[in-house]
């Protein structure tokens, strides 16, 4: 196991990595829509969709890899009911019709400093 790191994204936390790689895949940790000093972006889910893409595009691009080789996409929002919609559609903008990767979105009670909507997502390294 590789652990990826780059300074051009959200910083991690010290109890996990960015991002780790393990033979031809890497496995990005959960991003929310923050700034790289934790503070959140103003706008609501839409605006943290963006940035949380935003990030996990730079992740992995450092690990080698890019957001149309996402095969599976996990997705944690605590307004499913209100704000779906919204974060597809914002969601929608970073993948091709005929790429979109596998993808679970489920609904939680909190996430990590109030976010509205965290994404982690599993990638191929292309050869």
């Amino acid at each position: 196991m590789k652990v990826v790191y780059t300074p051009d994204a959200v910083p991690p936390l010290p109890v996990f990595s960015q991002a780790t790689i393990s033979g031809d895949r890497v496995y990005v940790s959960g991003n929310i829509g923050c700034t790289k000093d934790f503070k959140m972006v103003e706008g609501g889910v839409q605006a943290e969709t963006r940035a949380a893409l935003e990030n996990l595009s730079i992740v992995l691009k450092a690990a080698g890899s890019s957001l149309e080789h996402i095969v599976k996409a996990n997705i944690y929002m605590t307004d499913m009911k209100n704000e779906f919609q919204l974060m597809n559609e914002v969601y929608a903008q970073f993948f091709s019709p005929d790429k979109m990767p596998a993808r679970t979105c489920v609904g939680v009670a909190y996430l990590p400093f109030g976010a509205a909507v965290e994404i982690e997502c599993t990638a191929e390294i292309p050869k």
